[in-house]
């Protein structure tokens, strides 16, 4: 065994020669507590590593107890977020049925204003063609409603029924490029006449206006009658713009009345047109 080997395991067993040694002093000498010192040393050695053990726990219990709470705002927030969607689509279904009882108003009051026999209706469905202009209503022949009745709302004309079935009927728009009625301007001083007939478009012509007829942007056009559907004096438009023509008639356009992309209800007229007059030198 080499010099160096002996040295070192000399000084090994000498070492812990000495810490026995020094053990059992301490644990034969007492602190000034009267506790045994050596008792005292492990106590406050193992007090340290509780300790820091202590702080650890402590900090992983907050430290989920953190996780917890946030994870029960999330949910409350979750909740609170579902509750306040729910309330804005209850406060928009509120906010239709507002506008719609408004329009039941309007129209009701219309109703009550006129001296002819109307039934309400309610617009279920649009023509998808850009070429024939009509709409549906949920009323039919059931509610006693016949072709060539004419259909207005709160703000003037709107069209005629065309094709009637047992709970629903086909809506003409005046606006489609088919349909007609006959018209004349309401300002006192003027009353010419002519047909107003759709384009297509969301514009009306009135054709066959007289060019010495008193026609002016801003007048007021309304129904004559004289076509046996549309009561008379009911609103159509107003004049846009007019102009010369072929030098014998005016070429007259009229921004319809009716709104007829926010069309929801409608009167329909059920009393039949008052007869005409018989011309002069009919027997």
């Amino acid at each position: 065994m080499a010099l160096s080997d002996i040295r070192q395991r000399t000084g090994f067993l000498f070492v812990a020669v000495m810490l026995a040694y020094v053990l059992l002093i301490s644990a034969q000498v007492n602190s000034r507590s009267g506790v045994p010192l050596l008792e005292a040393v492990t106590f406050g050695v193992f007090s340290e590593v509780q300790r820091a053990a202590a702080a650890v726990i402590g900090a992983v219990q907050r430290s989920w107890s953190g996780y917890i709470g946030l994870r029960g705002v999330h949910a409350e927030n979750e909740a609170l977020r579902r509750q306040l969607s729910g309330l804005e689509v209850r406060l928009q279904e509120e906010r239709a049925a507002a506008a719609r009882t408004r329009q039941l108003e309007v129209l009701l009051g219309l109703q009550h204003q006129l001296q002819l026999s109307t039934t309400a209706a309610s617009v279920i469905a649009t023509g998808a063609s850009p070429d024939f202009r009509t709409v549906t209503i949920d009323k039919g022949l059931n509610a006693g409603l016949k072709p060539d009745m004419a259909v207005i709302g709160p703000a003037g004309v709107v069209g005629r029924i065309v094709t009637p079935s047992a709970r629903a009927a086909k809506v003409q728009l005046l606006i489609d490029r088919n349909a007609g009625a006959g018209a004349l301007v309401e300002r006192s001083e003027s009353r010419a006449q002519g047909v107003v007939v759709g384009s297509g478009e969301d514009l009306l012509r009135m054709e066959y206006v007289s060019s010495i007829a008193d026609v002016r942007v801003g007048d007021t056009i309304v129904t004559s009658g004289i076509d046996r559907i549309y009561p008379k004096g009911f609103v159509i438009g107003r004049v846009e713009s007019v102009d010369k023509g072929n030098g014998i008639y005016k070429v007259v356009r009229v921004r319809p009345a009716v709104n007829f992309s926010q069309l929801e209800e409608v009167l329909v007229v059920t009393t039949p047109p008052a007869e005409l007059p018989p011309a002069e030198g009919a027997s």
